[in-house]
């Protein structure tokens, strides 16, 4: 039997990449890459001369038998998504649930992830959360919004540019005007900043000042 590692990659900051990444990164025998060309510019800075194979939402299901057997003879595979921790609102989970249930060791490897950073410099209560990720786009959307109203405990979305001040506007509809939010973005950049408030006053902030960048949101729970 060969083996997976689910190996985290910096989210911004290459400089968050851990010696252990590096160091598993060179040794398997392919790294499956959620973006070819965003993953080979990081190989390549780190000297990283290991194959790259695409595995995507959008190939993974095709792909699953293949690297399962890949694995099963002997190989080791390296799984990075295009930034941060895989399966983590990325493709991992199904290669992960296959090598589970076919007896094939899987390691992850701690590392950067985006939710953690946001959540801990919040302000909020973080002894207890849920991570929501990305909410549906369109069905169930107003569904989960509706249940997530009456949640106690600190909530954690992930959310784009395009679709922060619809994502907020709602959250005003479900939530209440004066919950507590923060608003991270571009964690790790350059540009990285973190909007503090209720709802209304992050809202504003962004109607005034057009959102660019990745955003985390992180709501507070009911009282």
């Amino acid at each position: 039997m060969g083996k997976l590692y689910l190996v985290p990659t910096p989210i911004g900051n290459l400089e968050d990449i851990t010696l252990r990444a590096i160091k598993v990164l060179k040794e398997v025998d392919l790294i499956l890459a959620e973006d070819t060309r965003t993953s080979g510019k990081l190989l390549k800075h780190f000297d990283i001369a290991t194959p790259l194979q695409s595995h995507h939402m959008h190939n993974e299901h095709k792909q699953l038998e293949a690297t399962v057997q890949k694995l099963k003879g002997g190989a080791t595979l390296a799984l990075i998504s295009d930034a941060g921790t895989p399966a983590i609102s990325d493709p991992g989970f199904l290669l992960t649930r296959a090598c589970a249930q076919n007896d094939i060791e899987v390691e992850c490897l701690p590392g950067a992830t985006a939710f953690v950073p946001a959540l801990v410099n919040s302000g909020l209560p973080n002894d207890r959360f849920v991570f929501e990720g990305f909410l549906p786009i369109k069905k169930g959307r107003r569904t989960r919004l509706q249940m997530l109203a009456e949640e106690s405990r600190t909530m954690v979305f992930y959310e784009s540019p395009h679709k922060l001040i619809k994502t907020l506007t709602q959250f005003v509809e479900y939530f209440g005007a004066e919950r507590a939010v923060s608003v991270s973005r571009e964690l790790t950049k350059m540009y990285e900043e973190t909007i503090r408030g209720t709802v209304t006053e992050v809202l504003n902030h962004f109607i005034a000042k057009p959102p660019k960048g990745e955003f985390v949101i992180v709501v507070g729970g009911k009282a």
